[in-house]
C-alpha cells in the first residue's frame, strides 16, 4: 500500500544515504587528527596556512588534519543541499524540520571545528566537537531511514508492548548509556579526563545493549524492522568491546610512554570511534523502529494496526 500523501523519492533517498555515508567517512577522518595528534598541524582557521583554496603540502600530521577538513566542507555541502531538497520536496513537515536541524547541527560542528583550533584544543570544546559529530552522523542515518521505500511505502507491522520496563524504554536507555560513553572517552582522546570513567562505564554499556538486544529478539524476531537493528547492535556491540580492549592495550598500558603515536595505537582508536559511531546509530534506528511498531499498550485493547504508516 503506497502512500498518497508521501510518495517514495528515489533520488532524494539515495542521497540521503550517500550524505550519511559521507558522514561517517568524516568520523573516520577525524578519529584519525586525534588518534594521530594531528590537531593543530593546521595552526589557523578557517584558512589553512593563510589561504582559501590552496591545498598545503600534505605531509605530516598536515594530511590529516587538512584532509580531515576538505572532507568536512564537502559534508557541508550534502547537508545544505539535502536540506533544501527536503524542505522543497517533502510533504511531512516534521521532515522539513529534520533537515533544518541537520543543517544547523552541521554549523555549529564547523564552528566547533574552528574553536578547537583556535583556542588550541580544549578539551570540552574538542570533546564536544567529537559528540556533536555523531549526533549528526544520526541525523543524517534518520534523514536516509525516513526517506527510505520500507519506511513511506509499507503499512507497519504493529504489536502492543505490555513488558515493563517497555522496549522504547530500553532502547532510549541504550542511546543514553551510549552517549554517556562517548563523551567520558572524548574526554579521555582529548586529555579532559582520566581513562577509568570509560572503562568503568564500558560495562554498563554492554549490560544495557545486551538487554535490550535480547529483549527486542526475543519478543518482536517477526517484525524484520525490529530484528535488523537488533542483531546488529548486538554484533557491533562485541565488536566495540573487543576494539575497546585492543586500543586501551595499545594506548594505555603499552604505549604510555611513546613520542608519538604508534600505528597500533591509531588503527585500534579509530577502529574504535568508527564502530562506536555505528553502535550509536544503530540504537537510534532501534528505538524509532521500535516506537513505530511496538507501541506500549497501555489498555487490554488499542487500535494499533489504524495507524498512519508515513505520520507515524
Amino acid at each position: 500500500m503506497k502512500s498518497l500523501s508521501t510518495p517514495y523519492n528515489s533520488a532524494h533517498h539515495k542521497f540521503a544515504v550517500f550524505t550519511a555515508c559521507s558522514t561517517f567517512v568524516l568520523i573516520i577522518a577525524g578519529a584519525l587528527v586525534t588518534s594521530n595528534d594531528a590537531g593543530l598541524s593546521v595552526p589557523d582557521w578557517p584558512t589553512s596556512f593563510g589561504s582559501i583554496y590552496k591545498i598545503p603540502h600534505l605531509v605530516g600530521g598536515v594530511k590529516f588534519e587538512h584532509t580531515h577538513r576538505m572532507i568536512a566542507q564537502f559534508v557541508g555541502l550534502l547537508t545544505i543541499i539535502i536540506a533544501i531538497w527536503t524542505w522543497r520536496t517533502e510533504r511531512r513537515r516534521w521532515m522539513k524540520y529534520l533537515g533544518i536541524a541537520a543543517l544547523g547541527t552541521v554549523i555549529a560542528q564547523g564552528i566547533l571545528g574552528g574553536l578547537t583550533v583556535l583556542f588550541y584544543l580544549p578539551p570540552p570544546i574538542s570533546s564536544a566537537h567529537a559528540a556533536l559529530a555523531q549526533t549528526f552522523f544520526c541525523i543524517a542515518v534518520c534523514i536516509a531511514l525516513f526517506t527510505g521505500p520500507r519506511w513511506v511505502e509499507e503499512v507497519p507491522r504493529v504489536e502492543a508492548d505490555a513488558g515493563k520496563p517497555s522496549l522504547i524504554t530500553l532502547t532510549l536507555l541504550s542511546i543514553f548509556v551510549l552517549y554517556v560513553q562517548l563523551i567520558v572517552g572524548a574526554m579521555f582522546r582529548h586529555h579532559g579526563m582520566s581513562w577509568w570513567p570509560h572503562v568503568v562505564n564500558a560495562p554498563m554499556v554492554a549490560v544495557v545493549l545486551t538487554w535490550t538486544s535480547i529483549r527486542a529478539l526475543f519478543l518482536y524476531s517477526r517484525i524484520e524492522a525490529i530484528r535488523r537493528p537488533a542483531v546488529i547492535m548486538l554484533a557491533l556491540l562485541i565488536a566495540q568491546l573487543c576494539l575497546g580492549f585492543l586500543a586501551f592495550v595499545t594506548r594505555v598500558a603499552w604505549g604510555h610512554d611513546a613520542v608519538q603515536p604508534e600505528l597500533p595505537m591509531v588503527i585500534s582508536t579509530v577502529a574504535h570511534v568508527a564502530v562506536g559511531a555505528l553502535l550509536l546509530a544503530t540504537a537510534v534506528v532501534l528505538a524509532i523502529q521500535v516506537w513505530r511498531h511496538v507501541p506500549i499498550a497501555f489498555e487490554e485493547s488499542i487500535p494499533v494496526r489504524s495507524r498512519d504508516p508515513v505520520t507515524a
